[in-house]
C-alpha cells in the first residue's frame, strides 16, 4: 500500500495493520485491542498492578519506564 519494504514477512504483516486498522491483540479483562503484542503486555501490567520500575531517589514505582523517566525530572 505505502511502498515500504521489509526484510521479514512478519514485519510487513505487522506494518500492514497500520493501514488496515487491525488490532488482533485483545485484553481478556477489559477487551481493549492493540496492534502490537508488546502494547497489550504493557497494558496488562495496569490490571495486574505491576510496577517494575522504581525511582532510585524516593522509591516510587511505575508500570512504564517512560513514566519513571518523566518522574525523575523532579529530583
Amino acid at each position: 500500500q505505502c511502498g515500504q519494504r521489509f526484510a521479514q514477512r512478519a514485519n510487513l504483516l505487522e506494518h500492514g495493520r497500520r493501514h488496515t486498522g487491525e488490532r488482533p491483540h485483545r485484553c481478556p479483562q477489559c477487551h481493549r485491542s492493540f496492534r502490537h503484542r508488546s502494547a497489550l503486555l504493557r497494558h496488562r501490567r495496569a490490571h495486574a498492578g505491576e510496577r517494575p520500575f522504581p525511582c532510585a531517589h524516593c522509591g516510587r514505582r511505575y508500570s512504564r519506564s517512560s513514566n519513571l523517566l518523566l518522574h525523575q525530572r523532579v529530583h
